[in-house]
């Protein structure tokens, strides 16, 4: 028996990286699992793995940024598979612009971050308000929307449920690009106020921090000069970047009853980059 045998989860972000490792990793341990995803053929390719191999699953479109399909992704938990248990959102962006898999952005950003590492006010300062914004409304009001939607749901069932947000080490760091640090500093926050808020109902409410893993979002530092990776390799005292399969294994620990005196926590699977 898996430790997560009649459970429901849902996923956002779950077509690529974090996301679809952790709806991997839950299926694995026996959950039924929505995988919603604004690249819904992404969602599908993942859902279509579960359910080869034994697995349930079903897949939905999801942008993060929408009441409404957040609301969807939770009906589709019921109409499918009878109640949500479970919610990871994963779903989110490093910069603005950004999408998964685009390798040229990629690669302009790295070019960038070279440019003006002498100079690091210069993109601060010409930052503007719509770049901002478009990544403070994926990542942290589109984890409002989901755990506002998946709590109402969960609370309505009377059986409690665990929340589990995807934040950064990047929220604890003063450098890096500004609206990513924000926007995941924010949702350290919100995962701490949801989880004194709704720990009466039954509901709790994690976050993971993760430090730099083998995604699409990490694939720019193959771009940075060799003096530079060594320089920041230096930095994670494993001396590697993690596996997305790592952090989908902090995922379904704290879905599971193995943490059940868990809420309000931040999780670093860091490789030591966070020491203190």
């Amino acid at each position: 028996m898996g430790r997560l045998d009649r459970r429901v989860a849902l996923v956002t972000g779950g077509g690529n990286g974090l996301g679809a490792a952790t709806a991997r990793r839950l299926a694995q341990d026996g959950a039924a699992v929505v995988v919603a995803d604004v690249q819904e053929d992404a969602a599908a390719a993942v859902a279509a793995e579960i359910v080869a191999t034994g697995g349930r699953s079903n897949v939905i479109h999801l942008d993060a940024t929408s009441e409404a399909d957040n609301a969807a992704a939770v009906e589709l938990a019921w109409s499918s598979f009878g109640g949500l248990d479970v919610v990871v959102t994963a779903a989110g962006v490093s910069r603005a612009g950004y999408r998964s898999g685009d390798a040229a952005s990629g690669r302009a950003y790295a070019s960038n971050v070279i440019a003006n590492l002498s100079t690091p006010w210069v993109p601060f300062l010409e930052l503007t308000p719509a770049e901002f914004n478009e990544v403070l409304d994926i990542n942290l009001t589109g984890t409002l929307l989901a755990v506002q939607a998946s709590a109402r749901s969960m609370i309505a069932a009377g059986r409690g449920g665990s929340i589990i947000t995807i934040a950064s080490i990047m929220a604890r760091s003063n450098t890096g690009p500004v609206p990513y640090n924000v926007s995941k500093a924010g949702v350290w926050m919100l995962t701490k106020v949801a989880a004194r808020v709704l720990a009466p109902t039954g509901i709790r409410v994690n976050a993971i921090g993760p430090g730099y893993v083998e995604t699409n979002m990490t694939s720019m530092i193959a771009e940075y000069p060799e003096e530079y990776r060594e320089a920041f390799m230096r930095q994670i005292p494993m001396g590697r970047l993690g596996r997305p399969e790592e952090i989908a294994a902090t995922a379904s620990f704290l879905a599971s009853d193995d943490s059940s005196y868990f809420t309000g926590e931040l999780l670093h699977p860091d490789g030591g980059y966070f020491t203190d």
